[in-house]
């Protein structure tokens, strides 16, 4: 055996204090990873190996780690060329619609001189599309004549939402417009933390009550009983408890999150305060995609405005109840939706599912009692415990009590987001909600739910929908409909669902890693009409195999558009397979 002297770097002290900024925890390599990349335009293996070493981790984690999250790029460019600003083109499917693979190449062509030009899987912009980030700057809708104007800081405009539709019934966007979303006071004025008060005058026990009684769901899209998954967490004996705000909304077409952090944060943060109280837990984290860097420092002012009001930190209003919240930024990874994959990418790791069980009520954060839900679900629970759960019963007469926050996006005349009870139709929410098809757009198919929706025929468009309704064709999901005329294919649109899943998978099983990519590849020749005899038997098959087999949602779920597409819309499927016997297409 040679022996051979091993040469160790020195600490790299610029990158430490990044780290002790961090307090130097293990947790914190993606946050620590991120501002690293900001100062030096990309990441090199020899900063990661600083990282790793600043944060006492092995340098393998720390590269897993920076070849995982979109958002980090390891890159190899002179520094001339790292200096430049990025733009991030979207190509999710309401852009794709939107014409944004055309307008990615107009901005290569007049703007990849000076900038650094990429895809983005949906940008939680899906009412501004086609959109992009420029730089850490939300950008949309953008032309091809607003081009030319980026360098020069056209951005456009998020879209207002101050005045409610004809029909709409506003709980959770009812102070949209009517408050300074950057201004406690002007939240107090319209009740901020009346919840909370009445909440801590009240017993946790209580607390948690009222919320089981009102019957509110979660509303990433399962549905699943909010008090009861807090009676799970109030119930487990394990401490410290940790509450998590899931705020990585990274499914094509929904953007519902991003317009409740934009229109009262302090709601939020209001309903995990309230969270904590009943569940026994004192500290939170807000997981926020990368994305959304504007939501993420509102939301951190009004941490910081909550806290100088004693609604946050110790002792909150002399109650001896005690609770923090952190706003942690992800990086780019739509499987961080996930809440276990969540916790993952939390704790410091790859953002990739665990086995269940244990679930995280019992077992999540740092293998602690966890409660996740989603924005949505936290801005609903404020209302109640100001109006009491017989009111918020009463709000619908459908089987799920409460309002729901939809999204109707495509050939539509008014796209954008409306706050409904449950139980609307989807050809109520084209009509009364979204305008209406426009002029010359005839209904031909929509998404519902979101990219692991349902593609449903106008045969569907009066079924209610709700959770259960998925059983007969049309998913309620998150709560979004992309609305499509005569003019767009359902296999190309399948194609587009199938590229994102292919590139958001996060390959740690068989099933989704290959099953991704072996049915986008027959999508893609279907798309071109060159199909070959035994394509749609096999793409049917590795959908189910994927549903059966698959680690997590993000696999299980292709089945649901594929398959819909398949029985809805045969024909086209069958029109675009070229048989043996003829050069020609059929």
């Amino acid at each position: 055996m040679t022996n051979r002297k091993i040469k160790y770097r020195p600490e790299n002290k610029a990158i430490a204090e990044v780290a002790s900024k961090h307090g130097s925890r293990p947790e914190s390599v993606l946050e620590v990873l991120r501002e690293v990349q900001e100062t030096h335009g990309g990441l090199t293996q020899e900063l990661i190996g600083d990282v790793s070493r600043a944060l006492r981790i092995p340098e393998e984690r720390a590269y897993g780690i920076a070849t995982f999250y979109t958002m980090l790029s390891l890159r190899q460019d002179p520094p001339a060329k790292t200096d430049r600003r990025s733009i991030r083109v979207c190509d999710g499917p309401v852009c794709w619609l939107k014409g944004a693979p055309l307008l990615h190449q107009l901005i290569e062509s007049q703007l990849g001189d000076h900038w650094r030009i990429e895809r983005n899987s949906c940008l939680g912009l899906c009412d501004r599309a086609p959109a992009a980030l420029v730089g850490d700057q939300q950008a949309g809708p953008l032309t091809a004549e607003k081009i030319g104007q980026i360098p020069h800081g056209f951005r456009g405009a998020p879209t207002d939402y101050s005045n409610p539709l004809p029909g709409e019934l506003r709980v959770m966007m009812a102070q949209a417009g009517k408050i300074d979303p950057d201004s406690l006071s002007s939240a107090q004025a319209h009740d901020a933390y009346r919840g909370l008060e009445k909440c801590l005058r009240s017993t946790p026990e209580a607390t948690l009550a009222v919320v089981e009684a009102s019957g509110l769901t979660g509303r990433g899209g399962a549905g699943f009983p909010v008090g009861r998954k807090w009676r799970f967490v109030a119930q487990a004996n394990n401490t410290p408890k940790y509450i998590i705000c899931n705020a990585d909304e990274s499914e094509p077409l929904i953007f519902k999150d991003r317009v409740l952090i934009d229109t009262n944060p302090h709601q939020i943060l209001e309903g995990m305060v309230i969270a904590g109280y009943a569940t026994g837990a004192h500290e939170a984290f807000i997981y926020i995609r990368g994305e959304y860097e504007h939501q993420a420092q509102r939301l951190e002012n009004a941490i910081h405005q909550a806290e100088q009001a004693n609604y946050l930190g110790e002792n909150i209003l002399g109650s001896g109840f005690s609770f923090h919240i952190h706003v942690h930024r992800g990086a780019g990874a739509y499987i961080c939706g996930e809440e276990t994959a969540l916790i993952e990418s939390l704790e410091g790791k790859r953002g990739e599912p665990r086995f269940r069980p244990p679930y995280p009520p019992t077992y999540g954060y740092l293998g602690k009692p966890t409660l996740v839900n989603n924005v949505e679900s936290y801005a609903a629970v404020p209302s109640i415990l100001r109006n009491g759960s017989d009111w918020y019963r009463s709000l619908s007469s459908a089987p799920t009590p409460g309002t729901k926050i939809y999204m109707i996006l495509g050939h539509v005349c008014r796209p954008g987001l409306f706050e409904a009870p449950f139980g609307i139709t989807l050809r109520q929410a084209i009509d009364q909600f979204g305008g209406g098809m426009l002029p010359g757009s005839n209904f031909h198919f929509a998404l519902t739910g979101g990219a692991a929706g349902t593609i449903v025929p106008e045969s569907l468009l009066d079924i209610p929908i709700d959770y259960a309704s998925a059983s007969k064709g049309v998913a309620l999901g998150a709560g979004a409909f992309l609305v499509c005329d005569q003019s767009v294919s359902p296999v190309a649109f399948l194609r587009e669902l199938l590229h994102f899943f292919q590139v958001e998978s996060c390959g740690k099983c068989t099933p989704c890693r290959l099953g991704t990519f072996d049915s986008l590849e027959i999508l893609q020749r279907l798309a071109q009409r060159q199909g070959a005899p035994g394509d749609l038997e096999r793409l049917h098959l590795l959908s189910e195999v994927m549903k059966q087999a698959s680690f997590c949602g993000l696999g299980q779920s292709v089945a649901t558009p594929v398959q819909s597409a398949l029985t809805h819309f045969a024909a086209d499927f069958k029109g675009a397979i070229q048989t043996p016997n003829s050069s020609e297409m059929l």
